[in-house]
């Protein structure tokens, strides 16, 4: 008797059908990484968190980068790496990563 499989929130990221934890670990990280950069960006007494997140996000975005194995890791890592990016400048930009 034929079932339907149940999919997983993050099936999106493995189109080629073969688990990647380790790449789909970078992207999702790169994508949190991003998003606290960018949030907390927003509010200049926060430079520290924005930068030192944007530049986490920058790092792990990069090496998520080179070793995605499906075009939706690679989205979802651009995405996030973008983020990290513009939280890491403005977080430069209102301070720095020293207090």
């Amino acid at each position: 008797m034929a079932q339907v499989a149940g999919r997983h929130p993050l099936s999106f990221l493995n189109t080629d059908g073969k688990p990647h934890p380790v790449e789909n670990s970078f992207a999702a990280v790169t994508m949190l990484l991003g998003a606290l950069a960018a949030i907390s960006s927003i509010w200049t007494d926060l430079h520290l968190l924005s930068s030192w997140a944007g530049l986490a996000g920058i790092l792990t975005g990069a090496w998520g980068q080179m070793i995605s194995a499906t075009t939706g890791e690679r989205f979802v890592t651009i995405i996030g790496l973008g983020a990290a990016a513009v939280g890491f400048y403005l977080g430069i930009a209102h301070g720095g990563l020293l207090p």
